[in-house]
């Protein structure tokens, strides 16, 4: 990797991860009157991706892993869904059939049936995804092997938002150079920036809490496989706050910042050394 004398090399493997997805939906929690998403798949949403495609659910190692994600959607569009409350369950009739209910009601039924509550939901349209995984060399090697012969049809958010694989690479040490941003910098692709202690200057911008990490737990302990989870497992999320950049986004600095330049086919993004590895 180039460097200047102002930093030493680094010794971590780099995995781009280059997809397309035509519909998604990254949900905001923070919403409640409409389903909004965020504009750009969180880290906790990568790796539960990641841990999918290898068979690996829950397990703990890939959120070690540094993301940059990088991209965007052709446009936005809202849907209206009914979507279903509670937590649904088999049960047996006196008769021997078997049957789902919700909040002890039928889930499907011509008379009563389980509460629905319509939502407008904002929805994402024709993403095209460039992301950078960064980490153990081992586990990027199995990760790759995973997306370059996937064992099922994956996905990016919600089970029924499915993804392309276009091409997965390591990223040759020599197209990574390290640089110094001193009072400016233009992002080509829009991008996710940690906000905290980030010298911008132009405080225009839009900001999202954003899970980084994931984990569910019974009794306080990460549980390790499907099979663990029940109506007492608890979600336990990590969030932070983002700064969200457009396409073409130019940063003035209040101060300087170390940026790497990685150059895959001729393209070249860009992921602020500190701040932009999540």
């Amino acid at each position: 990797m180039k460097t200047n004398t102002l930093f030493t090399p680094m010794t971590t493997k780099t995995l781009y991860i280059k997809i397309f997805q035509p519909f998604a939906q990254y949900r905001n929690p923070f919403t409640f009157y409409y389903a909004q998403t965020y504009p750009l798949p969180p880290k906790s949403t990568i790796i539960g991706m990641l841990q999918n495609a290898n068979e690996r659910y829950y397990d703990q190692e890939f959120w070690k892993l540094k993301v940059s994600v990088h991209g965007g959607f052709e446009s936005v569009f809202w849907n209206y869904q009914q979507l279903i409350k509670g937590f649904p369950q088999l049960k047996r009739s006196k008769d021997g059939d078997i049957y789902i209910v919700n909040q002890e009601l039928p889930l499907y039924n011509e008379g009563f049936k389980s509460q629905r509550t319509p939502v407008h939901q904002q929805e994402l349209f024709n993403g095209h995804l460039y992301i950078f995984i960064r980490g153990n060399k081992k586990l990027l090697n199995e990760i790759k092997d995973a997306l370059d012969l996937p064992r099922k049809i994956l996905y990016l958010g919600r089970s029924e938002d499915i993804i392309f694989i276009k091409r997965v690479e390591f990223v040759k040490e020599n197209n990574i150079e390290l640089k110094l941003a001193k009072k400016s910098l233009w992002l080509t692709y829009p991008t996710y920036i940690k906000h905290k202690n980030f010298p911008i200057k132009n405080k225009k911008y839009p900001i999202y809490s954003i899970p980084i990490k994931v984990l569910f737990r019974n009794n306080g302990v990460p549980i390790r496989n499907k099979a663990e989870i029940s109506k007492n497992t608890e979600r336990d999320s990590e969030f932070k706050e983002l700064i969200y950049t457009g396409f073409d986004y130019f940063i003035k600095l209040e101060n300087p910042v170390s940026y790497e330049e990685l150059k895959i086919n001729g393209v070249s993004f860009r992921v602020i050394s500190e701040f932009g590895w999540l």
